[in-house]
């Protein structure tokens, strides 16, 4: 029976027109399943747009326009970009389609009737632009993400029983296969320890959305809207047998990948949505980091994003691919520039494949007619030839290995190794000049020399296929190998290239750029930046109204002293930082993980105008322990790092100057 390989993008929001950093996710999903398919999976690959909520409704007003003429425009633009990249996805869904609302209904109906919907009403502040309920806000206070200012609602809605789900969420985290990487698994255990109370999953107080079924002036939350899709799209709650067993097919996902902003809605609230349906659970969660562009998240409203469509017209989809999957170690923020994308075309691309696969092939045809020629045994063998043949069979070992595992960027240093080892093989064994000879001797070696610095590019080609799809296509046929989507994968080896094949037509694949395609990608964009736009958030559910506390404050000392007892109340430890990441759209904060001995804490830290965050990965700090958890833009601290400063002065860390353990308590 074959294989099935299901993977998905997120579906992105209509707020705003695509930009590189869509094209980040997107691309690395149609990488992984051009793979599979040269794998031999039945593979199907999704990807859409996510297009009601009260921000579009209001978008589409004050742009003049219906909610669906508003959010018609710009889901084209998406499915058109994605036809012009060449991205090789088998459904495009939008939630405003009639299939995916009936069988989004279906979804709420059975939670419902499994008895985990219930209807209450929630009274808080609210921001309209990032989607958000905002827990303990009041009236007049800013949003945690964006600092816009929150409004106040009052509404009856529907909430889902989230709290009933956490400890047998937390027991699914204990597979570190589910959420990748280890750094995002980290965060969202430390949210779900930190206790689960149930959210809203619809809005009473606007229209544009699914209406929850048997009570049409609610409408189905903008976010349990948008995660059906991964379902709804293959088949669920159809009532037409083939979309069922399509359901039956591909369900569960192999891969949800995501970016990291959206960790806590995929791996917390739909994996419970799921639970509470009886449904089976997604195999993998593979979060990547962000695109920095001038040091900081490319987002609408700082107006610093990239369009594709800019790269593309001046190097084409297959430079963009490379040197994001390249480039960006996935998982981690990477930073984007035009200097390093050209810089990247000209290195890896123009001096590195494609010279490799102009040099091997011209020689072939000036020496040999344009055929393959038969490498030579006994005298013209020499170990330099070994030496590449065994680097292309751990190419092709490592590659495959690396790939697996998402780390796309080693896979294809291992691969342009290869390349390499072939170049350095080819000015070391000199060609040209055995062509210019005509003895026996000479001819057998160059027989030799050309065959394996063919039979290399070959495997070179294979395994980059999946990355650089048009290029290697091109190379393929004009190494006579026909139709590359025919090749078989999991039978690449050394040694298959067939002998006496008769090349194609030989043209560049990656002609050099030259230093004005720098500033001719910078001109492009500043014409095209126009006003600044809001960008979509974090959208997150109300939670239900807390239960009422049970103690009152302690008093506090009128004159600024403690006595020992209170000081002795404070836990001190010594922590060794794991992980430090800036966290969008603060200045100030650094996210850290930091490991005290007993557990690894998320703490937040004021620190980022002091210090980089990857200085940070390995020092030991200080840290109060038993410091009660504290909510900022969005994320939980559980703990504060200890620093010195003077009024106006920068933070300096507290420090050791001998080896002190982790975990130690400070007395």
């Amino acid at each position: 029976m074959t294989r099935k390989f299901y993977i998905t993008t997120p579906i992105y929001y209509v707020n705003a027109r695509p930009h590189i950093g869509h094209a980040y996710t997107t691309i690395a999903c149609d990488t992984i399943a051009r793979r599979q398919r040269l794998l031999g999976a039945d593979t199907f690959f999704l990807t859409g747009t996510d297009e009601h909520g009260q921000k579009i409704e209001r978008a589409a007003e004050a742009a003049g326009k219906s909610p669906q003429q508003y959010a018609d425009e710009i889901s084209g633009e998406f499915r058109a970009l994605w036809k012009r990249m060449g991205i090789s996805n088998d459904d495009f869904i939008r939630t405003t389609e009639e299939r995916h609302k009936k069988r989004l209904q279906e979804l709420f109906r059975r939670i419902r009737d499994n008895g985990y919907i219930y209807k209450g009403t929630y009274t808080g502040q609210y921001c309209v632009s990032d989607e958000l309920y905002v827990d303990g806000a009041q009236p007049g206070d800013p949003c945690p993400i964006c600092g816009r200012i929150t409004e106040t609602v009052q509404e009856e809605n529907y909430f889902f029983k989230l709290s009933a789900f956490q400890d047998k969420l937390l027991e699914l985290y204990t597979n570190p296969d589910f959420i990748r990487p280890e750094t995002r698994r980290n965060e969202v255990i430390s949210f779900v320890r930190s206790g689960l109370r149930d959210q809203s999953i619809s809005r009473s107080t606007f229209s544009w959305g699914v209406p929850v079924p048997d009570d049409s002036k609610h409408v189905i939350y903008v976010w349990f809207d948008a995660l059906a899709n991964y379902i709804t799209a293959i088949g669920y709650g159809s009532t037409h047998a083939g979309a069922q067993e399509a359901f039956k097919k591909y369900w569960p996902a192999d891969v949800h990948m995501i970016g990291k902003e959206i960790v806590r809605f995929h791996c917390v609230y739909w994996p419970a949505f799921l639970l509470a349906a009886g449904l089976p659970l997604p195999k993998a969660i593979v979060a990547h980091g962000w695109l920095l562009f001038e040091e900081s998240k490319m987002s609408k409203s700082r107006g610093n994003i990239v369009r594709t469509e800019t790269i593309l017209d001046v190097l084409g989809a297959d430079a963009l691919r490379y040197f994001l999957l390249r480039e960006v170690v996935f998982g981690q923020d990477g930073s984007f520039s035009f200097d390093a994308l050209v810089q990247r075309y000209n290195s890896d691309l123009a001096n590195g494949i494609g010279n490799l696969a102009s040099r091997t092939l011209t020689m072939i045809n000036r020496y040999f007619k344009g055929e393959v020629p038969y490498p030579s045994p006994g005298a013209a063998k020499t170990a330099a030839d070994d030496v590449v043949a065994e680097t292309a069979r751990k190419a092709i070992r490592e590659f495959s290995t690396l790939f697996d595992q998402f780390q796309f960027s080693r896979a294809l240093e291992t691969a342009w190794g290869l390349v390499a080892t072939v170049d350095k093989y080819i000015v070391e064994n000199e060609p040209w000049s055995l062509g210019e000879k005509q003895d026996d001797e000479s001819r057998a070696r160059l027989a030799t020399v050309l065959y394996t610095s063919a039979e290399a590019l070959r495997i070179a080609t294979a395994l980059a296929h999946p990355v650089i799809p048009d290029a290697t296509a091109k190379i393929w046929q004009q190494m006579g190998l026909g139709d590359i989507k025919k090749l078989d994968l999991n039978k690449l080896a050394w040694g298959q290239l067939p002998l006496g094949t008769k090349l194609g037509d030989i043209s560049p694949v990656f002609p050099r750029a030259d230093k004005s395609a720098v500033e001719r990608m910078q001109k492009m964009e500043d014409q095209q930046r126009g006003p600044v736009v809001e960008e979509a958030k974090e959208p997150v559910a109300p939670a239900a109204p807390p239960a009422p506390p049970t103690s009152t404050p302690a008093a506090v000392a009128t004159d600024g002293k403690i006595a020992i007892d209170d000081f002795a109340k404070v836990d001190l430890r010594v922590g060794l930082v794991k992980v430090a990441e800036r966290v969008p759209k603060s200045d100030k904060l650094l996210r850290l993980e930091i490991d005290i001995g007993t557990e690894v804490r998320q703490v937040l830290a004021g620190i980022a105008e002091a210090y980089a965050p990857e200085t940070l990965v390995g020092r030991k700090v200080v840290i109060v322990a038993n410091l009660a958890p504290r909510k900022m833009r969005g994320l939980e601290s559980n703990g504060m790092i200890v620093a010195a400063s003077l009024e106006g002065g920068k933070p300096v860390l507290a420090s050791f100057l001998e080896d002190v353990p982790i975990g130690a308590r400070l007395k």
